[in-house]
């Protein structure tokens, strides 16, 4: 496999308060990479560092090749790195497919408004949305927004994918079908993902490694299975999710 990001000794500090400290990490091509902590371990700021929205104090981000640290929202996105968000805020006054044309159009720096549809239908496509340009978004339930919020970053063409708890909000059935279709998209479009998620019994059947985060420093970093199991871990988790990381351990041991 070849290397497509290296995060190297990435630090952000708010003042005072050290929200991510000397964290590292490599992503491999086409890997799922599951990034769980409790709240405020830091899962947010390393998206907004990866993504642009912030500016790291320190460290290095390396994507395929070149350093991206400090880089603009926009030439980030359009170097190849795309993101969700865990509350979904489409345009509620234009369609579906007007949503993810939108993105599309943006997110590539597209001159061509049908090279902007394209991206579209095939994006609608991939998430199971109606490529019907007259659907409106106020039809769509909560399933349906986290599908759009996802069908929004695959237009901008991502070679990396930044999934930020995507399974929020949605039953156990809708949980299952959004986790399948992580896995088929990086089947078909053969993309990174970096996946923020709560639910952890649905996330370890998914992913190829874990890394895990607390008060904004890596713990633990490995298999599914091996990381489920690490005293460590469940020690964080005491107290407030300790039932996840125990079906977490059982679900990445089957």
């Amino acid at each position: 496999m070849t290397a497509v990001l290296n995060v190297e000794g990435l630090v952000k500090r708010f003042g005072g308060f050290t929200a991510v400290n000397h964290v590292s990490f490599q992503m491999e091509q086409g890997e799922i990479l599951g990034l769980i902590g409790p709240n405020g371990s830091g899962k947010s700021t390393i998206f907004n560092l990866l993504s642009g929205t912030l500016k790291p104090t320190a460290g290095s981000i390396r994507f395929r090749g070149h350093e991206i640290a400090g880089h603009s929202p926009h030439s980030i996105i359009n170097g190849g790195i795309g993101r969700t968000f865990q509350i979904p805020r489409p345009f509620r006054r234009l369609s579906i497919f007007d949503n993810v044309a939108l993105a599309g159009f943006y997110g590539q720096g597209r001159h061509s408004r049908s090279a902007a549809f394209e991206a579209a239908e095939r994006a609608l496509g991939l998430v199971g949305l109606p490529t019907d340009r007259h659907a409106m978004v106020d039809g769509l339930g909560a399933a349906g927004l986290k599908k759009l919020e996802l069908a929004k970053a695959l237009a901008t063409g991502p070679q990396l994918l930044l999934a930020d708890e995507s399974l929020g909000g949605l039953d156990e059935h809708e949980m299952d079908q959004a986790a399948d279709m992580l896995r088929a998209i990086r089947k078909e479009l053969g993309i990174t993902i970096i996946w923020v998620e709560h639910i952890m019994g649905v996330l370890m059947r998914v992913v190829d490694r874990v890394m895990v985060l607390d008060h904004g420093e890596k713990i633990a970093e490995g298999l599914p299975a091996e990381v489920a199991g690490d005293p460590r871990v469940i020690e964080v988790y005491l107290g407030t999710d300790a039932t996840a990381v125990h079906a977490a351990a059982t679900a990445a041991r089957g």
